[in-house]
């Protein structure tokens, strides 16, 4: 697909698994951090896959490509994972070309979030797009494609009230606190990791709490530090973990690690404890369950809560799709265009060929002969005719490849790939 118009020869694919078939376990087996994004990127620049674009969530990873086969872009990522092939086929999915760009538009608009309307997804997109034109793995298809989904998410944003009201993880997780403690501001509350979610978090308790009774952790102390700051919220060492776990009735914890960071050994409960694990990995071991008074809810279990918000931003999903269905045709319309583009550039060079020999010829011939003129003029030519085919390949009721065919036949055109 070397003009980036979908073909038989070499397809557009979107693989991966989601929250819909793959339970937290089995996504924590395929998530990917950004080393793991640029060895993939890496790899498949060396066995020629033109243009990838890889993102991980907490609900899903996914990767956009072109290859021959699916095959190629699944190997990519068990290879970089903990999960098998036969892990993978249990819950995965594959689109193909126009379906797969559906796709895209579905889960970079928040219609296919584990929390609808949740659009944290199209910042992933955005960095899996930085990602790929880091490894000069961003080709204009690519490019345009995401530019295209965000432009949809910008769309729905403000012309639909799909993310209106506060509902996200973060809020979800606020919310099952506010459900299990109505005396939160008297409950001592420690936020352990400070990354999107963990900040998002952090603000919607700030909102709902007493400030005095949340404490944060990092690894990073400097992070806890630049967040409590905004709401003077104290901040601990990453070694006073087990001591503050001791003091505290919940804990959340959204390390985003690969493996768990809190688990049995930590935790001597003396009262009742609710953690939240809100980390996909899982980064608190199911082993807490086997301590008396201690209670884990994970990710998963928080969103299925469904409120009045959503049932709103359910009516809203088909004015969403009316945009996405705008917006993707556009974007079909540019991919089309792409088809005929190497025509009509192979026309355009033909025709100016055609016009320096006839310049040449009456200048020797013609001794008041106007060069300048002549340019002028038979360029203003040349941009008429070519536009004239372009237009013409644009019409719905064209049969594009026999016009394509046609044209390269009555010009004698070559056709040189890049």
């Amino acid at each position: 697909m070397r003009n980036y118009h979908i073909s038989k020869h070499n397809s557009f694919y979107a693989v991966g698994l989601s929250y819909r078939k793959a339970d937290a376990e089995v996504r924590g087996k395929f998530s990917l951090d950004v080393p793991s994004i640029d060895h993939i990127l890496r790899k498949a620049k060396e066995i020629g896959v033109d243009g990838l674009l890889a993102i991980s969530t907490c609900n899903r990873t996914e990767l956009y490509g072109f290859a021959q086969h699916p095959y190629q872009l699944i190997k990519l990522l068990c290879d970089q994972t903990h999960g098998t092939l036969e892990e993978f086929q249990e819950v995965a999915y594959v689109y193909k070309n126009h379906d797969a760009i559906a796709h895209v538009f579905k889960v970079g608009t928040g219609l296919d979030s584990q929390i609808l309307g949740d659009f944290e997804i199209i910042s992933q997109i955005k960095q899996g797009f930085y990602r790929a034109k880091k490894h000069d793995m961003a080709n204009p298809f690519l490019e345009r494609l995401c530019n295209s989904v965000i432009q949809a998410s910008k769309r729905i944003k403000n012309e639909t009230e799909l993310s209106s009201g506060a509902t996200s993880v973060a809020f979800a997780s606020v919310k099952y606190i506010l459900d299990t403690f109505p005396d939160i501001s008297e409950k001592n509350i420690l936020l352990f990791g400070t990354g999107k979610i963990g900040r998002n978090t952090c603000e919607n308790l700030v909102k709902h709490s007493k400030h005095s009774h949340i404490t944060l952790i990092n690894r990073t102390r400097e992070k806890a530090e630049n967040i409590a700051g905004k709401f003077k919220l104290a901040v601990k060492d990453y070694g006073d973990l087990q001591t503050e776990i001791r003091k505290t009735d919940i804990l959340v914890v959204a390390t985003g690690a690969q493996l768990p960071t809190v688990s049995k050994a930590l935790i001597y409960p003396k009262k009742p404890l609710l953690i939240l694990d809100l980390s996909v990995p899982k980064n608190v071991s199911d082993d807490v369950l086997e301590l008396p008074n201690v209670s884990l809810v994970h990710l998963d279990q928080l969103s299925q809560i469904t409120d009045d918000t959503l049932a709103r931003r359910k009516k809203q999903v088909p004015k969403a799709e009316a945009i996405i269905q705008e917006v993707r045709k556009d974007f079909l319309k540019w991919l089309e265009t792409r088809k005929f583009a190497p025509v009509i550039h192979a026309l355009k060079e033909k025709l100016k060929t055609m016009k320096e020999e006839e310049i040449d010829f009456h200048s020797k011939k013609l001794d008041d002969f106007n060069q300048d003129q002549a340019e002028i003029i038979s360029e203003r030519i040349i941009q008429k005719i070519t536009k004239q085919f372009a237009n013409h390949l644009k019409r719905s009721e064209v049969d594009t490849e026999d016009s394509l065919e046609l044209i390269q036949k009555v010009f004698q055109l070559e056709i040189h790939s890049k």
